[in-house]
């Protein structure tokens, strides 16, 4: 589907995130896209914020009804790219894995680890979609997994609304849903890790292979069973801290949508040079 397909409703900026993200814009318009990789999380909504246009896609669902290793990470790259999106902003709720890192830290991670087990993490598997097409087996550069120029973007915004953002960490991915035992969470926290999520990945890496810049952005919200004494997370907690910060992180994100640079001038626009997927890209 193209974006002139789209009658207009086509954007140049993604955020994956939940409804709190897009809710107080005055102009909303719900489109439907389908990829040959299956549903997206559910529609994407395109509004206009600083005079960009921007889609918003809820990442479990507007109603929450997908954990983590059920989403459907290939087909919400992929329709995001149909509707004209480069640049991709993927907010998450993270665990703290030190007491440096407690709750209503704002972290701007450098590095993951892929912990997950059993998620569709590339375009290029040599598999035949649905619609016939084959791709080939491509290899991309991942050693730096997010856009430096998006993560400039962010630690700035963050600084001018008085959020002094951790700059740099390593995020975890586990596969969830369930949360760490506390001897997981030492161990994460022992290899210099910063925090544990369950959806920065594949994200990141789907991302690099359609050629869009993704920064990732982490609110802390808890700290992971091993960094603290006492019961452990509840998901009740998880929630709490992140309805208290919902909305400065969302003046942050808005702030950052007005700054992202319109040309790209980092590598991953590039990530494909001299391979052929064997695909068409939208």
């Amino acid at each position: 589907m193209s974006q002139g397909a789209l009658d207009g409703r086509g954007a140049e900026i993604g955020v994956i995130g939940g409804s709190g993200f897009y809710a107080f814009l005055d102009d909303v318009t719900e489109v439907t896209v389908n990829t040959p990789y299956g549903e997206p999380s559910d529609a994407l909504f395109v509004g206009e914020i600083a005079g960009r246009r921007v889609a918003f896609l809820p990442r479990h669902g507007r109603t929450h009804r997908l954990p983590p290793h059920r989403i459907n990470y290939r087909a919400n790259l992929w329709a995001l790219r149909s509707l004209g999106v480069r640049q991709v902003l993927g907010p998450c709720a993270v665990g703290g894995l030190t007491a440096e890192y407690g709750p209503g830290t704002l972290l701007v991670p450098d590095q993951l680890v892929d912990r997950t087990k059993g998620r569709q993490q590339s375009f290029y598997d040599g598999e035949t979609r649905p619609d016939g097409q084959q791709s080939n087996v491509v290899h991309v550069s991942f050693a730096d997994p997010y856009c430096p120029s998006g993560r400039e973007v962010v630690l700035a915004a963050a600084r001018d609304h008085g959020w002094d953002a951790v700059d740099g960490g390593t995020m975890c991915v586990i596969e969830g849903p369930r949360f760490s035992t506390r001897a997981e969470s030492r161990w994460h926290a022992a290899q210099g890790w910063s925090v544990v999520g369950m959806t920065g990945h594949p994200e990141a890496i789907l991302a690099r292979e359609l050629e869009l810049c993704y920064t990732s952005v982490n609110l802390v919200t808890d700290l992971d069973a091993g960094a603290e004494v006492g019961e452990g997370v509840s998901h009740a907690e998880v929630l709490e801290v992140f309805a208290e910060n919902i909305g400065r992180l969302r003046d942050v994100l808005f702030d950052v949508v007005g700054r992202l640079p319109k040309d790209r001038d980092c590598l991953c626009p590039t990530a494909l040079l001299g391979q052929d997927p064997g695909i068409a890209l939208p």
